[in-house]
């Protein structure tokens, strides 16, 4: 092939592999949908979002949770409403929050059979989230063996009309709808149709894509999340090709849902969720933890930041220990960022000793060195400003952040 023009294949391949090899994540192109005044889309910065648990009804405790979420930097926050009385909740939460002066955006998800709490709700939130496997909703048949394709489009035929009114009040309002599968609860006629499988959570979501399609509708987010990393996976990356393929460029939701607590529940979530981000999929998070969902929030943020994404807090440099070692690193990083952590877009190295030190740390903002015992060499960037007794180090890391003009005062 020596002396012909590369084919779009090859050019297509060769643009692939560039991006692979890149220190920079691409993201994939979608259009910008606006949730209350947060937009989510390629063009924004990945957005934060969780869920209180408390009930709707609870009027005070659902804005004191709505608001600690918001002081943690929650930046789209999800109210459940399973029933008529939770939806017009709603309008009493947000009039509260607004008088209160927070302004967070709020989704309510709505489930089984929901259209008239869904219609309600509409009138009080930004968002309304529906799970395509309970929004229309039939007990399943025990003695079922499968699905004609007649009774499969009349059930699709019900879904577009009990759908249909709901998005033209969205519509309306210029609102958004998440479109959010769950592995879990995938309705019958699509389990006996496609299976337990990613297959049949993307056509769960293709069929409300497609509807709002029809009636003109595109303010849309879709989520597939499971509680298995693999199956969330590969569902995610099924439905970003189904959807480029047929020309619908939505924002992805993403979340290993019903991750668990503590480590596990944390790393389980990141499994999921970095690989898709680090992929260029992506463009709201979610970490799904069995504790205070106050405490997802610092997750969402530091596995934006590990990727590049989002600098939202000081970026900590640290080597592990080692025998070179000529200082006891855990005790000094701890200081370090007792010191620092409430500034934010600086990278800050502690290293222990000289050999790797200035090498490892090269594009840090500032460095604090081992250099003989005792003693402490202070970096700003690649050069050495001074050295310091070990005693004296971190005020002498902060003093040197101060010169700089790059310090506030903690509030």
């Amino acid at each position: 092939m020596t002396g012909t023009l590369a084919t779009a294949s090859q050019t297509g391949n060769a643009t692939a592999r560039s991006q692979r090899y890149d220190t920079v994540i691409h993201r994939r192109r979608t259009r910008t949908v606006m949730v209350g005044d947060v937009p989510i889309g390629s063009e924004h910065p990945v957005a934060v979002q969780s869920m209180i648990n408390e009930d709707t009804l609870d009027i005070e405790g659902a804005v004191a949770g709505i608001r600690r979420l918001a002081e943690a930097g929650c930046e789209i926050v999800r109210v459940t409403t399973p029933s008529m009385a939770h939806a017009k909740a709603m309008g009493d939460i947000r009039a509260a929050l607004r008088a209160q002066g927070c302004g967070v955006p709020l989704v309510a998800d709505v489930h089984h059979n929901g259209i008239r709490i869904a219609l309600e709700v509409a009138q009080h939130v930004d968002k309304v989230r529906i799970n395509p496997g309970l929004f229309v909703f039939d007990k399943p048949d025990p003695d079922r063996q499968d699905f004609s394709r007649e009774e499969f489009e009349a059930i699709g035929q019900r879904i577009k009309d009990d759908f249909a009114p709901l998005v033209e009040v969205l519509k309306t309002q210029n609102k958004a709808l998440r479109i959010g599968v769950n592995h879990g609860s995938l309705a019958e006629r699509m389990l006996f149709t496609y299976g337990d499988t990613p297959e049949g959570m993307v056509e769960s979501a293709m069929e409300f894509v497609r509807l709002c399609d029809e009636l003109d509708f595109h303010n849309i987010v879709i989520s597939m999340k499971a509680s298995r990393a693999p199956v969330m996976l590969a569902a995610y990356r099924l439905m970003a090709d189904t959807l480029d393929r047929e020309g619908f460029h939505y924002p992805l939701h993403l979340g290993v849902t019903e991750a668990g607590d503590g480590d596990y529940g944390r790393i389980k979530s990141t499994a999921g969720i970095a690989t898709l981000l680090a992929e260029g999929l992506g463009d709201t998070i979610r970490v799904s933890l069995t504790e205070a969902p106050e405490k997802e929030i610092p997750v969402c943020f530091s596995i934006l930041q590990a990727l590049g994404l989002r600098k939202t807090m000081v970026e900590y440099v640290a080597c592990p220990s080692c025998g070179r070692t000529l200082f006891n690193l855990e005790e000094v990083l701890n200081q370090v960022r007792d010191a620092t952590s409430h500034l934010t877009g600086l990278d800050i190295a502690v290293m222990g000793c000289i050999v790797n030190g200035p090498g490892e740390m090269a594009d840090a903002d500032y460095g604090y060195v081992g250099k003989t015992p005792g003693v402490i060499s202070l970096y700003r960037g690649r050069d050495e400003i001074r050295k310091v007794p070990e005693t004296e180090g971190v005020d002498a890391l902060i003093q040197l952040i101060k010169d700089d003009g790059r310090w506030v005062d903690p509030v």
